[in-house]
């Protein structure tokens, strides 16, 4: 877990440097798959997912 969370951490600055630098490239968007698989496999996870789902809902309900 512990080597997860890190991996999480490291792959988390590595995407917002990459953003912050120059723009998302066809590279860059690999490591940000890796970003998410990672995340996938810690704690957080469920939470995220409701939180999606939960925009998700949100977004379905407006009306225009």
């Amino acid at each position: 877990m512990i080597l997860t969370i890190s991996g999480v951490v490291l792959l988390g600055v590595v995407v917002f440097l990459f953003f912050r630098k120059d723009g998302l490239k066809a590279s860059h968007a690999l490591v940000c798959c890796l970003f998410g698989f990672y995340l996938a496999g810690t704690a957080i996870a469920p939470s995220i997912k409701a939180g999606g789902a939960s925009l998700a809902s949100l977004l379905g309900g407006l009306k225009f």
